[in-house]
């Protein structure tokens, strides 16, 4: 059991690894971006492609779940390792797939490191937000009511 949880332990980090280059790339686009009058679709846009970029990571990191499923042979095929990944790690849990006796605990690893990333999305995605909603407040002298 120690072992497994070694092995989750490392996956944990292989995701944490990727959402922070996800998350500091973005931070470098997102600082090197022109600034343009506030607008409605151009800050959609904005918020479509941080979106975007977030939802990739996130599927890189299940992929990666996916991939070590297949390897260890926990799963019969990608396409149904995906599957079971993605519901894991959303913390979905249909529970119409279940990984071998041995290795279920990953499964509650992969579930775990899903909130974790999740919540950084989303903390992230947030602090966008803000510096928009900060950036137009300047621009138009303040709060307003």
């Amino acid at each position: 059991m120690l072992s497994k949880l070694v092995i989750a332990w490392f996956l944990m980090s292989l995701c944490v690894v990727i959402h922070a280059g996800g998350v500091a790339s973005a931070l470098r686009w997102l600082q090197h971006r022109p600034e343009s009058a506030p607008r409605f679709w151009s800050w959609t846009w904005l918020f479509v492609r941080v979106a975007g970029w977030i939802v990739l990571f996130h599927v890189i990191e299940i992929t990666v779940w996916a991939l070590f499923y297949v390897w260890t042979k926990g799963m019969v095929d990608l396409p149904s390792a995906l599957y079971f990944s993605a519901v894991t790690f959303t913390t979905t849990g249909y529970g119409d797939l279940l990984l071998p006796r041995e290795w279920r605990l990953m499964g509650s690893v992969e579930a775990l490191t899903g909130i974790l990333m999740c919540g950084w999305s989303t903390g992230f995605f947030f602090a966008v937000v803000s510096q928009v909603v900060g950036t137009q407040r300047r621009e138009h002298g303040g709060a307003r009511g």
